[in-house]
């Protein structure tokens, strides 16, 4: 069978995902009659509940004597780190296009990244049947964003389709063509795409592109192996990045990835994308390799972390009542655990030995990170989001500047413009864009884009859509003014009560029902005014015989302004932490005391 590696790459909701489901049904890996997912790919947990693709994962299908590995990647620039490594897995590319929307900042991003590599994208202009799509305005587009990456002559001469996705269907011709099936996509990879590049007659080796733990088998190493042979239970060596060497280590299993399954092997050759276990210390970007192999393969660079946040053990009155994972060794093991798979994380230790700096590419990113760790029971504490800084060689401070893409309604623009600029941000383009909504390009600083994002989709109605992606690092733009208004801190522990709330509710609204556990310290609500005000929620009403219990007003509260743990994240001060167990996000002062809260401001 001859083999085809290729990887999906689109910006987010553009329909990769949906697109490999129909490629899945129309390559015959289902049963006539079997039950299928819709998004077989996303099978973790939060990519169901979210409707987003996270983690890479690599497929793959049988056509007409072609092994087809398809990777379906990432469409949300904090993933980015994902979808940079796993290129060099693979010998083609397919960008899928929203035939509405048109080339978005994370198709320039993921297309540059390809490019560079030296592949030749097939593009794939999708959701050709919408109402609003103009397919023939987004060719040309797409074309421009092509020219404006430098590609090559080879590459400009791109080949390019017509599809929908959902409906299973792609065409050379969106007139003239029946649209049936995924036929003309099949034999356009296999006609377009060259056979893996390797070294059969070579010892063995293989880039580790890819990491996952299994907790029966351990952990489990994905990549292309470039030369070579491998068996099951032979003996390898890994080396990393310098060619040192790691490990040597018997490989305890060797699987392929056919439709949603693992299918384990007896052995594999050069060109297949496989995963193996039984090395325990290798880890991504490592070559796994024969003895007689000394120079460790080329990995590709990554893009820096842009954004750090600080996570340290729960140390609020209300410790331990919630998850099981409560100390600093536990949080610092699931951390460097999580490091060693996701190569765009950075986790460095604080002075203190409860507190742990990481680093990653996005609020997104992060905020996934927590809440999978939640769901496993842990309990932590983080700061605000801050972006990274650099130095370049005259000592002049850099900072990370972000792309961002804006549609809204033609009556919305100029409240995000008038926003944007008080965030530093500097408008590039203004153009009509599909669906009577303007599209407006900015170049903004990433530090000034943290929390906006709530804030912008209430100056929209809802109905505007935000896309960033980092560009680069630029001279430091001086001051951005943060969050204008106080917030309400209790200053009593004890559960907060309905006749307090009800009393406080004309000094701004709450974040917290009545009943619940509140403690010293513990931000219940937003001020009205600039200053923070402590309160006390516990308060009963006196309860004396001078009062008849029918002549008393009944007690009917506003509902509580209820926070996600990403806008809990973008929403809290530098003074301010954001307290994470596996049921409740509660906001809090950094210093809980507000005597020595006083004492630090001085």
């Amino acid at each position: 069978m001859e083999k085809r590696n290729i990887a999906i790459i689109a910006h987010v909701d553009h329909g990769k995902t949906t697109l490999v489901d129909s490629m899945f049904k129309q390559s015959g890996i289902y049963r006539e009659n079997q039950q299928s997912d819709e998004r077989a790919m996303d099978s973790n947990e939060l990519e169901k509940e979210r409707g987003i693709t996270i983690l890479s994962k690599c497929t793959s299908i049988d056509w007409n004597e072609h092994h087809i590995n398809i990777v379906d990647t990432p469409g949300h620039a904090d993933f980015g780190g994902e979808v940079e490594r796993i290129l060099s897995m693979v010998d083609g590319v397919v960008l899928l296009v929203d035939s509405a929307e048109g080339p978005m900042p994370q198709t320039k991003f993921v297309l540059g990244k390809a490019l560079k590599l030296g592949l030749k994208p097939i593009v794939v202009i999708n959701k050709a049947d919408k109402p609003d799509a103009r397919p023939d305005y987004v060719l040309d587009e797409v074309f421009e964003l092509f020219v404006s990456l430098d590609a090559n002559e080879e590459q400009l001469d791109f080949p390019y389709m017509y599809a929908s996705g959902r409906d299973g269907w792609c065409v050379n011709d969106l007139d003239a063509d029946e649209k049936k099936d995924l036929t003309p996509l099949f034999e356009k990879i296999v006609s377009h795409v060259p056979q893996p590049y390797c070294k059969p007659e070579e010892p063995f080796s293989m880039l580790v592109t890819t990491i996952m733990s299994d907790q029966f088998v351990g952990r489990i190493l994905t990549g292309k192996i470039l030369s070579g042979k491998i068996k099951v239970n032979e003996v390898v060596k890994s080396l990393n990045l310098e060619g040192q060497e790691n490990e040597r280590a018997r490989i305890s299993k060797i699987m392929a990835y056919k439709g949603v399954e693992k299918v384990n092997l007896i052995e594999a050759e050069a060109g297949d994308i496989v995963a193996i276990a039984g090395l325990s210390k290798t880890t991504v970007a490592d070559t796994v390799c024969a003895f007689d192999v000394s120079e460790a393969l080329e990995a590709q660079p990554i893009d820096p972390p842009t954004l750090s946040m600080t996570f340290s053990v729960n140390d609020s009155p209300l410790a331990g009542l919630d998850g099981d994972k409560v100390t600093s060794r536990l949080l610092r093991d699931r951390l460097m655990k999580e490091a060693e798979g996701n190569i765009a994380l950075k986790i460095s230790d604080t002075a203190g030995n409860d507190a742990f700096e990481v680093a990653g590419r996005g609020e997104l990113q992060l905020g996934v990170l927590i809440e999978t760790m939640r769901r496993e029971g842990f309990e932590m504490s983080i700061s605000r989001p801050r972006v990274v800084m650099q130095k370049d060689e005259n000592g002049q401070v850099l900072e990370p500047v972000e792309e961002v893409v804006v549609d809204v309604d033609d009556e919305f623009s100029g409240a995000v413009v008038e926003k944007m600029n008080l965030r530093k941000a500097e408008m590039t383009d203004m153009a009509p864009s599909s669906g009577g909504k303007t599209r407006i390009k900015f170049m903004a600083p990433s530090r000034g884009l943290i929390g906006y994002y709530s804030e912008f989709l209430t100056d929209t109605r809802g109905t505007g859509i935000m896309n960033r992606i980092f560009a680069e690092y630029q001279p430091y733009k001086g001051d951005i003014e943060g969050r204008r208004t106080g917030v309400l801190v209790s200053a009593e522990k004890g559960k907060a009560v309905a006749y307090a709330l009800w009393k406080l509710e004309d000094r701004g609204p709450m974040l917290v029902p009545a009943g619940v556990d509140v403690y010293q310290g513990m931000i219940i609500g937003e001020h009205t005014k600039g200053n923070d005000l402590e309160i006390n929620p516990t308060k009963a009403k006196q309860l004396t015989n001078m009062r008849a219990s029918g002549k008393d007003e009944a007690v009917a509260l506003t509902p509580p302004k209820k926070l996600s743990l990403e806008d809990a994240l973008s929403y809290i001060q530098d003074d301010e932490l954001v307290e994470v167990t596996p049921n409740h996000i509660r906001l809090r002062k950094a210093i809980l005391d507000p005597i020595a809260r006083k004492r630090a401001k001085r």
